[in-house]
Protein backbone atom coordinates (compact mmCIF):
# COMPACT_ATOMS: atom_id res chain seq x y z
CA UNK A 1 0.00 0.00 0.00
CA UNK A 2 1.74 3.20 -1.09
CA UNK A 3 1.64 6.08 1.07
CA UNK A 4 -0.18 8.62 -0.70
CA UNK A 5 -2.85 7.18 -2.99
CA UNK A 6 -3.32 8.20 -6.19
CA UNK A 7 -6.71 9.99 -6.37
CA UNK A 8 -8.61 11.80 -9.35
CA UNK A 9 -10.76 14.80 -9.81
CA UNK A 10 -12.73 14.64 -12.66
CA UNK A 11 -11.52 17.96 -13.72
CA UNK A 12 -14.35 18.43 -17.32
CA UNK A 13 -15.92 21.40 -15.13
CA UNK A 14 -17.33 22.67 -11.96
CA UNK A 15 -14.98 22.82 -8.79
CA UNK A 16 -11.76 20.16 -9.50
CA UNK A 17 -9.55 22.95 -7.63
CA UNK A 18 -11.82 22.58 -4.47
CA UNK A 19 -11.81 19.00 -4.44
CA UNK A 20 -7.74 18.87 -5.57
CA UNK A 21 -6.70 21.25 -2.45
CA UNK A 22 -9.01 18.98 0.38
CA UNK A 23 -7.08 15.73 -1.01
CA UNK A 24 -3.45 16.41 -1.42
CA UNK A 25 -3.90 18.60 2.14
CA UNK A 26 -5.03 15.00 3.43
CA UNK A 27 -1.91 13.65 2.02
CA UNK A 28 -3.27 12.07 -1.08
CA UNK A 29 -1.51 12.02 -4.43
CA UNK A 30 -4.18 14.09 -6.08
CA UNK A 31 -4.82 14.79 -10.25
CA UNK A 32 -7.07 16.25 -12.26
CA UNK A 33 -8.55 13.50 -14.90
CA UNK A 34 -9.62 14.60 -18.29
CA UNK A 35 -8.74 11.38 -20.41
CA UNK A 36 -9.17 7.97 -20.40
CA UNK A 37 -5.53 7.30 -19.73
CA UNK A 38 -5.56 9.59 -16.89
CA UNK A 39 -8.55 7.30 -15.44
CA UNK A 40 -6.20 4.42 -16.41
CA UNK A 41 -3.86 5.59 -13.46
CA UNK A 42 -5.38 6.23 -10.05
CA UNK A 43 -6.80 4.41 -7.33
CA UNK A 44 -9.97 6.32 -6.53
CA UNK A 45 -11.75 9.21 -8.56
CA UNK A 46 -14.05 12.47 -6.84
CA UNK A 47 -16.61 13.58 -9.31
CA UNK A 48 -17.14 17.36 -8.47
CA UNK A 49 -20.26 19.54 -8.21
CA UNK A 50 -21.15 21.54 -11.37
CA UNK A 51 -23.67 20.78 -13.84
CA UNK A 52 -24.76 17.04 -14.52
CA UNK A 53 -25.69 17.66 -17.87
CA UNK A 54 -22.74 19.55 -19.00
CA UNK A 55 -20.49 16.65 -17.63
CA UNK A 56 -22.39 14.08 -19.09
CA UNK A 57 -22.25 15.20 -22.46
CA UNK A 58 -18.54 16.77 -22.05
CA UNK A 59 -17.85 12.74 -20.35
CA UNK A 60 -19.34 11.58 -23.68
CA UNK A 61 -17.65 13.55 -25.71
CA UNK A 62 -14.17 12.99 -24.28
CA UNK A 63 -14.70 9.46 -24.56
CA UNK A 64 -14.75 8.96 -20.63
CA UNK A 65 -18.32 7.36 -19.87
CA UNK A 66 -17.59 4.15 -20.63
CA UNK A 67 -14.46 3.59 -18.89
CA UNK A 68 -16.02 5.29 -16.02
CA UNK A 69 -18.69 2.67 -16.21
CA UNK A 70 -16.70 0.09 -16.52
CA UNK A 71 -14.25 1.69 -13.09
CA UNK A 72 -17.21 1.66 -11.05
CA UNK A 73 -18.24 -1.58 -11.98
CA UNK A 74 -15.15 -2.96 -10.70
CA UNK A 75 -15.36 -1.31 -7.83
CA UNK A 76 -12.92 1.55 -8.08
CA UNK A 77 -13.84 4.22 -4.61
CA UNK A 78 -15.57 7.22 -5.90
CA UNK A 79 -17.42 10.25 -4.60
CA UNK A 80 -19.51 12.29 -6.37
CA UNK A 81 -20.66 15.59 -4.65
CA UNK A 82 -23.54 17.33 -5.80
CA UNK A 83 -23.54 16.62 -9.53
CA UNK A 84 -21.31 13.82 -8.97
CA UNK A 85 -23.86 13.03 -6.48
CA UNK A 86 -26.52 12.78 -10.07
CA UNK A 87 -24.06 11.26 -11.76
CA UNK A 88 -23.72 8.14 -9.52
CA UNK A 89 -27.04 7.72 -9.57
CA UNK A 90 -28.69 4.79 -11.37
CA UNK A 91 -31.93 6.82 -11.80
CA UNK A 92 -32.52 10.46 -12.36
CA UNK A 93 -36.43 11.73 -11.87
CA UNK A 94 -35.90 14.63 -13.33
CA UNK A 95 -33.80 14.47 -16.09
CA UNK A 96 -33.48 16.27 -19.05
CA UNK A 97 -33.97 14.69 -22.60
CA UNK A 98 -31.05 12.22 -23.23
CA UNK A 99 -29.54 12.66 -19.68
CA UNK A 100 -27.39 10.21 -18.59
CA UNK A 101 -25.56 8.86 -16.15
CA UNK A 102 -22.87 6.67 -15.03
CA UNK A 103 -25.10 4.84 -12.67
CA UNK A 104 -23.68 2.38 -8.95
CA UNK A 105 -25.54 3.72 -6.66
CA UNK A 106 -28.97 2.04 -5.93
CA UNK A 107 -30.51 5.96 -5.87
CA UNK A 108 -33.10 8.08 -7.73
CA UNK A 109 -32.19 11.84 -7.42
CA UNK A 110 -33.87 14.85 -8.36
CA UNK A 111 -32.09 17.90 -9.55
CA UNK A 112 -31.92 20.85 -7.94
CA UNK A 113 -34.56 20.10 -6.14
CA UNK A 114 -34.20 23.06 -3.46
CA UNK A 115 -34.63 25.49 -6.37
CA UNK A 116 -32.11 28.14 -7.96
CA UNK A 117 -29.14 29.62 -6.83
CA UNK A 118 -30.66 31.89 -4.32
CA UNK A 119 -32.31 28.85 -2.83
CA UNK A 120 -28.85 27.82 -1.60
CA UNK A 121 -28.95 26.90 2.10
CA UNK A 122 -26.45 26.19 5.12
CA UNK A 123 -27.32 23.32 7.80
CA UNK A 124 -25.57 20.98 10.16
CA UNK A 125 -26.07 17.74 10.04
CA UNK A 126 -25.72 14.10 12.34
CA UNK A 127 -23.81 11.47 10.75
CA UNK A 128 -22.62 9.03 13.19
CA UNK A 129 -19.72 7.40 10.98
CA UNK A 130 -18.07 10.60 11.18
CA UNK A 131 -18.81 11.13 14.69
CA UNK A 132 -18.57 14.98 16.65
CA UNK A 133 -19.41 17.52 15.80
CA UNK A 134 -22.06 17.83 13.20
CA UNK A 135 -21.07 18.33 9.46
CA UNK A 136 -21.75 21.80 8.01
CA UNK A 137 -23.23 21.22 4.81
CA UNK A 138 -23.70 24.09 2.07
CA UNK A 139 -26.22 23.41 -0.61
CA UNK A 140 -25.81 25.01 -3.95
CA UNK A 141 -28.54 24.07 -6.45
CA UNK A 142 -28.21 20.70 -4.82
CA UNK A 143 -30.09 17.35 -5.77
CA UNK A 144 -32.00 15.33 -3.33
CA UNK A 145 -32.22 11.49 -2.69
CA UNK A 146 -35.98 10.73 -3.83
CA UNK A 147 -35.31 6.69 -3.14
CA UNK A 148 -32.73 4.84 -1.46
CA UNK A 149 -32.47 0.88 -3.09
CA UNK A 150 -31.96 -2.04 -1.00
CA UNK A 151 -28.22 -2.38 -2.18
CA UNK A 152 -27.88 1.60 -0.73
CA UNK A 153 -27.58 3.06 2.33
CA UNK A 154 -28.39 6.60 4.08
CA UNK A 155 -26.42 8.40 6.01
CA UNK A 156 -27.46 11.94 5.68
CA UNK A 157 -30.95 13.18 6.22
CA UNK A 158 -32.36 16.88 6.59
CA UNK A 159 -34.84 17.77 9.46
CA UNK A 160 -37.41 16.63 6.90
CA UNK A 161 -36.58 12.90 6.47
CA UNK A 162 -34.88 14.56 3.10
CA UNK A 163 -32.08 11.86 2.72
CA UNK A 164 -28.60 13.97 1.45
CA UNK A 165 -25.41 11.66 1.97
CA UNK A 166 -25.47 7.81 0.64
CA UNK A 167 -23.00 4.86 0.25
CA UNK A 168 -22.68 1.81 -1.41
CA UNK A 169 -19.77 -0.42 -1.29
CA UNK A 170 -16.76 1.79 -2.86
CA UNK A 171 -19.17 4.82 -3.77
CA UNK A 172 -19.99 7.49 -1.53
CA UNK A 173 -22.38 10.53 -2.55
CA UNK A 174 -23.25 14.07 -0.81
CA UNK A 175 -26.04 16.54 -1.98
CA UNK A 176 -23.61 19.37 -0.92
CA UNK A 177 -20.44 20.89 -0.38
CA UNK A 178 -17.90 19.40 1.89
CA UNK A 179 -15.23 20.61 -0.05
CA UNK A 180 -15.97 24.28 0.11
CA UNK A 181 -16.63 25.07 4.56
CA UNK A 182 -13.12 23.14 5.17
CA UNK A 183 -15.06 20.32 6.45
CA UNK A 184 -12.33 17.23 5.71
CA UNK A 185 -14.10 13.79 7.25
CA UNK A 186 -16.08 13.12 4.11
CA UNK A 187 -12.86 12.99 1.85
CA UNK A 188 -11.09 11.44 4.70
CA UNK A 189 -13.80 8.87 4.72
CA UNK A 190 -13.48 8.50 0.91
CA UNK A 191 -9.97 7.95 1.25
CA UNK A 192 -10.05 5.05 3.81
CA UNK A 193 -11.93 3.07 0.70
CA UNK A 194 -9.12 4.04 -1.85
CA UNK A 195 -6.36 2.87 1.03
CA UNK A 196 -8.24 -0.07 1.67
CA UNK A 197 -8.06 -1.35 -2.27
CA UNK A 198 -4.77 0.03 -3.46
Amino acid sequence: MSAAPSVGVLALQGDVREHLAVLRELGADARPVRRERELAEVDGLVIPGGESTVMDKLARAFGLADPLRQRIADGMPVYGTCAGLIMLADRIVDGIEGQQSLGGLDIAVRRNAFGTQVDSFETDLDIPELGDPPVHAVFIRAPVVDEVGPSARALATLADGRVVAVEQGSLLGTSFHPEMTGETRFHEYFLQRVRARS
